[in-house]
C-alpha cells in the first residue's frame, strides 16, 4: 500500500472516531466499538483519479459500511481527499490453489458526490461524451438531477399570490414537453417561491415517470461549465450532452445577461430540446422582456410557452404559511398571535420563514411559552438587526476577528488551512446573507474566480452536517454578524 494513502486513510479514520458522537445513532457506544471491529479489516488499496478501492474481507463488510457509515466515511473522505471521491470495494473471494494472495472482486460503492444518478445511454454521439458534472463515462453518462426533496408540491403553500403558476406547474408536472406551457417561464422578486415550484415539477416528474432525465441547474453553474468546455475545446460535447435532458431547469436565468458566447450555445440547446418535445422550465426575477443585454431571438423564445409571475404572498396566503411550517414543527400558534406574524413580514416567504425560526429559537433560548408579548419583542430584535448593514467587507472583519486574523491574509492567495478555512465560511456567510452573486464574491474575495465560491459553499454546507467542529463556527461567527 502507498505509504501516502497510508497517512490518508489514517486521517479519515480518526476523523470518523471523532465524529461518531454526532451520529444519530440510538446507541453511539455500540457504534464506537463494531466501528473498531469493522474497520480493523478494512485496508485502502488504491486511489486513482479521485476513485478509492477498499480491500473488504466480505460482502457483508461492504454491506454493513454502507447500511451504518456512509455519511461519516463521505465527509472524511471529502475533508481529506476533496469532493467528487468515488467508492470501491475489493472484495476477498476464497483463495484458489496456487495464488499466494486471495482473490478479490471488485464492486462499485455509493458515490459519495451523488447517492442518485441518472444513466442514459449516448446515441449519436461520442461514446466518451463530456459530462460536466461528473467525470466523463465510457459507456454511459451519469447525470444527478440535483433536486432538493424538501422543495416539493406537497411543501409548497397554494394562494392567491402563485395560484396560477402552482396549477401550470402541476399540468406540466404530469405531461412535460406535452402541453404548450414550454418553456415555462416563472418570474417574480427574491423569496416568493419560484425555485421551489421548479424542484418541485422536477420531483414530480421523477416519481411519476422515472425513466425522464430530469437536470436543474443555476445559471452560474450552467455559464461556469460552459467557460470551461470552452477553454477545453469541448463544446460541441458539452451541447450534446444537455441535448440528452428530458427536462431542464435553469434557475435565474437572467444572469445569462451579457455573457454572449454562452447565449450562444444556450440558444442552439433550447431550440434543440425544443423541437423534440422536451420540457424546458426557466426561472428568474425579472419578466422576459426586462432583462437587459440578452439576445432578442432568445426573449422571443422565452415567449413561446407561458410566463408565470409568482407575486409577494397576500395576507391569507402568509397565515397558511405561518400554520404550515408551525405544523411541521410540532408547534400551535393562537388566531391572534398568527395574525400579527403575518402582518408584520409582507416582502417574501423566505424572510417570512426566517421570522417563525427566530420566533422558535427564541422561545427555546429563553425556555418561555410563545406569547403576543415574545412575538413581538422577537420582531423587534429582528428589525433592529436588519438596520446593521450585513455586507460582504462587514462579513470579512466579522471572521477574521473571530480566527485573529488580518484581512490582507483572508485576501491572500494562501491554501493555508488557518487562512483558508476563514476564506471558505466568509464566501459561505456572503452567500447566505447578501445578494451578491458568485462571481462578486470571489471579486471581493481577493479575485476569486465565482467556482473557487461555489465549491467553498458546497465544502462548508456539506461538512457541516458532521463536523462538530466547524457546527461550532457556524453558530458562533453566525451570531457575531447578527450581534
Amino acid at each position: 500500500m502507498d505509504q501516502n494513502l497510508g497517512l490518508i486513510w489514517e486521517r479519515c479514520l480518526k476523523f470518523m472516531r471523532d465524529n461518531l458522537s454526532a451520529s444519530e445513532h440510538e446507541d453511539v457506544k455500540k457504534l464506537e466499538h463494531s466501528f473498531d471491529l469493522l474497520f480493523d479489516r478494512v485496508q485502502p488499496m488504491s486511489l486513482i483519479n479521485h476513485n478509492l478501492t477498499l480491500l473488504v474481507p466480505s460482502d457483508f463488510y461492504k454491506e454493513y459500511i454502507e447500511e451504518n457509515y456512509l455519511s461519516l466515511l463521505s465527509a472524511a473522505l471529502k475533508k481529506n481527499i476533496g469532493k467528487g471521491v468515488k467508492l470501491w470495494y475489493s472484495v476477498m473471494e476464497n483463495k484458489p490453489h496456487g495464488l499466494e494472495k486471495p482473490a478479490t472482486q471488485n464492486y462499485k460503492g455509493i458515490s459519495v458526490q451523488a447517492p442518485k444518478v441518472q444513466e442514459v445511454l449516448p446515441t449519436s454521439v461520442s461514446k466518451n461524451l463530456v459530462n460536466p458534472f461528473v467525470v466523463p463515462g465510457i459507456k454511459k453518462v451519469n447525470i444527478d438531477a440535483n433536486l432538493n426533496p424538501n422543495l416539493s408540491f406537497d411543501n409548497f403553500v397554494e394562494g392567491e399570490s402563485n395560484k396560477f403558476a402552482y396549477t401550470v406547474a402541476k399540468t406540466i408536472a404530469k405531461r412535460p414537453g406535452a402541453t404548450s406551457f414550454n418553456p415555462l417561464f416563472i418570474h417574480g422578486g427574491v423569496g416568493v417561491g419560484k425555485t421551489h415550484l421548479a424542484h418541485a415539477i422536477g420531483l414530480d416528474i421523477k416519481q411519476n415517470l422515472p425513466d425522464k432525465v430530469v437536470l436543474y441547474l443555476s445559471s452560474e453553474k450552467f455559464i461556469q461549465q460552459f467557460v470551461s468546455a470552452a477553454k477545453a475545446q469541448n463544446k460541441t460535447d458539452f451541447g450534446n450532452f444537455y441535448q440528452m435532458v428530458d427536462v431542464l431547469i435553469i434557475d435565474d436565468i437572467q444572469f445569462l445577461s451579457g455573457k454572449a458566447a454562452t447565449q450562444d450555445m444556450f440558444f442552439h440547446i433550447f431550440d434543440h430540446l425544443h423541437q423534440n418535445g422536451k420540457q424546458i422550465i426557466l426561472t428568474s426575477d425579472k419578466a422576459p422582456a426586462d432583462i437587459q443585454d440578452i439576445q432578442e431571438r432568445i426573449v422571443s423564445r422565452f415567449k413561446w410557452g407561458l410566463s408565470a409571475e409568482v407575486k409577494s404572498p397576500d395576507f391569507d396566503t402568509r397565515k397558511k404559511i405561518i400554520v404550515d411550517k408551525l405544523h411541521r414543527d410540532g408547534i400551535v400558534l393562537k388566531d391572534d398571535m398568527v395574525d400579527f406574524l403575518a402582518g408584520e413580514v409582507k416582502s417574501n416567504v423566505r424572510e417570512l420563514i426566517g421570522v417563525i425560526n427566530s420566533v422558535i429559537a427564541h422561545s427555546m433560548i429563553s425556555k418561555s411559552d410563545l406569547s403576543l408579548d415574545l412575538l413581538k419583542e422577537t420582531i423587534n430584535k429582528i428589525a433592529a438587526n436588519q438596520k446593521k448593514t450585513i455586507n460582504i467587507p462587514y462579513i470579512q472583519e466579522v471572521v477574521c476577528e473571530y480566527f485573529g486574523i488580518q484581512r490582507e491574509q483572508l485576501l491572500s492567495k494562501t491554501r493555508k488551512r488557518e487562512i483558508a478555512l476563514p476564506r471558505q465560511l466568509a464566501m459561505y456567510f456572503a452567500k447566505e446573507y447578501t445578494n451578491a452573486t458568485f462571481t462578486k464574491i470571489g471579486e471581493e474575495m481577493g479575485g476569486k474566480d465565482h467556482s473557487t465560491v461555489m465549491y467553498a459553499c458546497e465544502t462548508i454546507r456539506d461538512v457541516s452536517k458532521i463536523d462538530k467542529e466547524l457546527k461550532k463556527y457556524l453558530k458562533e461567527i453566525k451570531d457575531k454578524i447578527f450581534e
